[in-house]
């Protein structure tokens, strides 16, 4: 029996039927010849989605990616420091002084998983802040994502690596020249390393590094020319017509977004269909796929907790687009819509 025989079969209710169903949706957009574009919120690259979400990569499953800073370069670190994290098992039970002792040790906590300064962000801070100064240098500016997808090319740190590099979503990424958005990432280690690095006047303002509106611009460029076939200035004016439909181009293609948690790395890239549409008055295809994986119950005011009919009013999904909420893990979730998808 097969990983997707086995979900068939046995997941039919609750959110395992909406584990199924949203799994199955995510082939169907994906053998139509659509494209996928998925999210990373939380800490999903120091819970090692790479181990699954690699493969989606290099399978042409995913065909973009939206994540926070902390994921972007969480991979990273976990690539070139594995053999120092620290797991532990009892940190629900860790006392104020026990959490502070881990901190004298230079192992900042992630839950079960601790991240160790001096062999993970250290190590990569300092190649990372020449590759910084070289642009300055050469009056260059840079998307953050850019600049990690040069060390991982360049092979700055294979030397370092201690994880197979197949199982790092950024080495895949990188590879596949893979559309990479992300927003907020001063909110990020290496984003207040660059803060840093400008106050101490190694680098100028605003500096080699671009910021998350130049993200939006970006993924607008991206969307208009995935969803339509054609550029974002091509689009016809919103008031010159019907809906540009999926497909209605030959090089047209559907484009669904599966989000795994919520917060900032969901809700920028959601929110390109509504710029587009209604500040820029292009017309463009709504999103034709919408899931997403959360622990977060529905609640008030919460954009994490929120129904995807919610959306619909806001113009990002329309009345049709197919919707799921898996209220779940997402370390528990992810892999197994991923190895459904890929026909384990």
């Amino acid at each position: 029996m097969t990983l997707g025989d086995f979900i068939d079969r046995h997941y039919r209710h609750f959110n395992a039927a909406a584990l199924r169903e949203a799994a199955g949706g995510y082939r169907d957009l994906i053998d139509g010849g659509g494209r996928m574009l998925l999210t990373l919120a939380g800490a999903m690259s120091t819970a090692e989605l790479g181990l699954s979400l690699a493969e989606m990569i290099r399978a042409g499953k995913v065909h973009a990616i939206c994540a926070t800073g902390a994921n972007l370069e969480e991979d990273l670190f976990n690539l070139v420091a594995h053999e120092h994290y620290r797991r532990i098992p009892d940190w629900r039970a860790l006392t104020a002084e026990q959490e502070k002792a881990l901190e004298r040790r230079g192992l900042n906590r992630v839950t079960d998983t601790c991240i160790p300064e001096a062999e993970a962000v250290r190590a990569v801070e300092a190649p990372l802040r020449e590759l910084w100064r070289a642009a300055e240098a050469a009056g260059e500016r840079r998307l953050p994502h850019e600049y990690l997808y040069q060390l991982i090319r360049d092979r700055t740190l294979a030397h370092s690596y201690q994880i197979d590099p197949a199982d790092s979503w950024l080495v895949a990424a990188a590879a596949a020249d893979l559309p990479l958005f992300v927003p907020g990432w001063e909110d990020s280690t290496l984003g207040n390393v660059f803060a840093a690095e400008q106050v101490r006047g190694g680098l100028s303002r605003p500096g080699p590094v671009h910021g998350g509106t130049e993200y939006m611009v970006e993924l607008a460029e991206w969307y208009a020319l995935a969803s339509t076939g054609r550029a974002l200035a091509d689009l016809p004016e919103i008031d010159a017509g019907p809906d540009v439909a999926p497909g209605a181009d030959p090089d047209a293609r559907p484009v669904g977004l599966f989000q795994i948690g919520g917060g900032i790395a969901g809700d920028f890239p959601i929110c390109v269909v509504p710029m587009i549409r209604q500040d820029l008055r292009r017309r463009c295809p709504y999103w034709a796929y919408f899931c997403q994986i959360s622990d977060s119950t529905t609640s008030y005011g919460s954009y994490s907790g929120a129904v995807p009919n919610e959306k619909i009013t806001w113009g990002k999904l329309d009345v049709d687009t197919p919707k799921f909420v898996i209220e779940s893990d997402a370390t528990i979730v992810a892999p197994l819509v991923f190895g459904y998808v890929l026909g384990w």
